[in-house]
Order: C-alpha cells, then structure tokens, then sequence
C-alpha cells in the first residue's frame, strides 16, 4: 500500500475553502431565509425553527453517508455531490420561500425538500471532507488544520451576509432567487477547484475496501469503546456549546437593559473570542507535542474555563451595570473556541483509529452526534429560559436557571473528556509518532 505525502499548508487551505463555501449556502438558508419568513411573509417564527431543525435532523444519515466513501474507496465524489446537492438544496429553500408569499403551503411544502436536500448536502460533502483532512494531513499539523477550516467556515458566513445583505436590499422575491442561485453557484465552483486533483492517483489511494453492510459497519464501530466514548463526548459538549446561542443576547437585554445594538456588537465579541480560542489551539497545536494526550488537556481546559464563566454569569444579574459583561462574553468564546478546535482535531486524530475501511463511519457518527446537538441545543436552551423564568418569577432567575443548566453540562462534558482516545489511541505516544492514514 502505497502512502501519499501530507498536504502542506496550502492544501489545507484548498480543503478549507470548502468549507467556506458550504458555510456560504448553509448561512443564507438558515439566517436571510428565515427573516424572510419571520418579517417580510409575517409567518409563525416556528416555521423557520421546524425547517432548520429538519437540515439538523437528516444528518443522521451521516454514518450511511460516510460509509458509502469507505466503500468506494475515493473521498471527493462525495465532497462534490454533496455540494451539488447542497447547492440544489438552497437555491430551492429560496424559490420556496418567496413561493410563500402567494401560496404558503406548497411553499411550505417545497421548503420541507429543499432543507432536507441541505442538510443531506451538509452531511455528505462534510463527513467526507474531514476524512479526507484526517488521511491527508501530517498528525503535527492536525490542531492547526481543524481551527483553519472551522475559521474558514466562519468566514464564510461573514462575506455571504455582508454581500448579500447588500444585494438583498430592496427586497423582491425575483431578487432573493437570483442571489441565493449566484451564491450556490459559486461556492459549488470553489468546492470543485478546491478538490479538484488533491486526492490523488488510484495508485496512491489505500485499496479497495472489501464490501461489508452498512449495519455490519455501523455495528462495528459502535463496538469500539474509544470511538462510542468519543461520540457521547461530542454530543454532550455540542449541546452545552449550542444552547448559549439563543440564550446570550437576549440575557444582555433582559437582564442588563442593552438596547438591540449595544447586545449585537456584545454578539461580536463573544465570536471574536471563539475565533481567538481557535487560533489559540492553532498555533499551540502546531508548537506543542503529546498527541491525542495534549488535545485532551486542551478539551479540558476549554470546558471547564466555559463552566466557569457560565457560573459567574448566572450570578451576573445581582451585580448589575458594574459586571464586566463584555469581558465575560470574550471568555467564554475563548472557551467555546478553544475546546471546539481541540475536539475536532481529535476527531481527525481519531477517526483512523479502530478497524481499517471504517473511517467515514466513524466520522459520520461523530458528524451525527454534533448535528443532533446542535439541533437540540438551542431548543433546548429556550425551553429552560421558559421554565426558569416560570419558577423564578423573573428574567434574571430564568436566565440563572439556563446558565447553571449549561454549566452542568460542560462539567459533565470536561469528565468524559478525561478518557477522550484512551484504549487503543494511547498507543501513539504523540504526534510525531502516529503515521498519517492513506487516503
């Protein structure tokens, strides 16, 4: 079996701009689409909520999706129908939503396929993208390379918004069609130049996996202790991570009286923290050594400093206008950054660890598990706000109840960290002892 040599920086940058262009059409479907519906169509803002949970909700098929990679042998087939098919998927979503505005349930009903078809799209082009990062990039570099695409992604969002935010206006159905075809359109050539020749020759690929049944596969690495342990982490930590995100502005207002600007820029630099955890881990990942053992102090870290800031938080409310909020909010992004970033280089590190020809499966489980976590995160989230409140008699005491809730499940998430890649992972004593997968 022959072995290719790992992709240098600049390949990981091809790879990355993938992502950003899966985040372009995920971004304008999730966000202008749903305003669209709220403000301009003056439908039920749960609309919206039910259509993204759906997107979150066919990841499941994620471990399928992955294991049709492992079968056929090749990675970027995958990548590009699934952009394909995310694509189709979001120019769709906006013909559906300004179909709405005249006949509201075949709109709705279109809506219901064409956000089907992203998250279909998402999950395709995505396990099979981190695979193929996984196989492809020197263990050394794998820290750096999950923060680069994640941060890609995040760009992504911020120069689709800032574009068509300005396209959009003044809004018309016709209009909001042609922008979100242009953006699909787009993302789907960077994704194909981007993949375009990176995986390799046939002969440089690993060979042929020999066929095995999806639940054969799927059983099989669900039998793994390292990589079922692996995915209840993951599950646990996206939701803490995703029930903040419905919760954080609103707690600027309520609690502290920020007008809808003061708490947006707030917004800005809670993000602006992430993306500080996320480089953070880049650069330390690329200087440090210790393997799967260092990421899992970086994971530790990353959620007990979260547990903490989100303790001082839910106490926040009885200081008033003298709590530094805004240095708060940088916190716990630095937290959710750093943790985030750790967490995926470990999935790229520990995707090829168990039975050989199962490394989309494993991904994709992992891929599931976060999508199921984010879908329930922020529901969730709302749902304690509510009854927080409820108990209380007070928005504060609401929010105190959220706060202490995800608190919880941050500390639950830092001890299952504790074991993250024990077992079998253990047997690489650090990066540089570990022999990058073949493709």
């Amino acid at each position: 079996m022959s072995m290719q040599a790992p992709l240098g920086w600049l390949g990981i940058l091809r790879l990355g701009l993938v992502q950003t262009a899966l985040g372009a059409i995920v971004v304008l479907t999730t966000a202008a689409l749903n305003r669209v519906m709220v403000v301009e169509h003056a439908l039920p803002a749960t609309l919206p909520g039910v259509l993204v949970g759906l997107h979150y909700a066919v990841q499941m098929l994620r471990p399928r999706l992955g294991h049709g990679s492992d079968q056929g042998g090749r990675r970027t087939p995958w990548i590009i129908g699934g952009m394909a098919v995310l694509g189709l998927g979001g120019v769709l979503a906006a013909v559906a939503t300004a179909w709405m505005a005249t006949a509201p349930l075949p709109g709705i009903l279109l809506a219901v396929i064409a956000f089907l078809l992203v998250g279909v799209g998402v999950g395709a082009a995505g396990t099979s993208l981190l695979v193929l990062l996984a196989a492809r990039v020197a263990p050394a570099r794998k820290p750096a390379a999950a923060s680069i695409v994640w941060i890609m992604m995040i760009a992504g969002f911020v120069v689709t918004t800032a574009t068509t935010g300005r396209l959009l206006d003044p809004y018309a159905p016709e209009r909001l069609i042609a922008v979100s075809a242009a953006v699909s359109v787009i993302a789907f050539v960077v994704a194909l130049l981007a993949v375009a020749g990176i995986e390799g020759s046939v002969a440089a690929r690993r060979e042929h996996v020999a066929p095995t049944a999806f639940r054969t596969a799927l059983r099989e690495v669900w039998d793994e202790p390292v990589a079922r342990h692996f995915t209840l982490f993951v599950f646990v930590s996206m939701l803490a991570y995703s029930a903040q995100d419905l919760i954080l502005e609103p707690f600027a207002g309520a609690v502290f009286g920020m007008t809808l600007g003061e708490s947006t820029r707030l917004s800005s630099v809670q993000h602006g923290g992430v993306l500080a955890g996320m480089i953070l881990i880049a650069i330390v990942g690329s200087l440090a050594k210790g393997g799967i053992r260092a990421l899992r102090g970086w994971i530790l870290g990353g959620c007990l400093l979260a547990c903490g800031v989100l303790l001082v938080l839910a106490f926040a409310g009885a200081q008033g206008g003298d709590f530094p909020l805004r240095s708060a909010f940088f916190a716990l992004g630095v937290a959710n950054g750093a943790f985030a970033a750790a967490a995926i280089a470990a999935m790229m590190q520990l995707v090829a660890d168990g039975r050989p020809g199962r490394e989309g499966v494993r991904m994709g489980m992992f891929g599931a598990a976060q999508a199921i976590a984010f879908g329930l995160g922020g529901f969730l989230g709302t749902v304690v706000l509510d009854l927080g409140r409820l108990l209380t008699g007070s928005a504060s005491g609401g929010f105190a109840v959220v706060f202490l809730a995800d608190a919880a499940l941050f500390l639950v998430a830092a001890a299952l960290a504790l074991r993250i890649g024990k077992g079998a992972a253990e047997r690489a004593s650090g990066f540089g002892n570990a022999a990058p997968a073949a493709p």
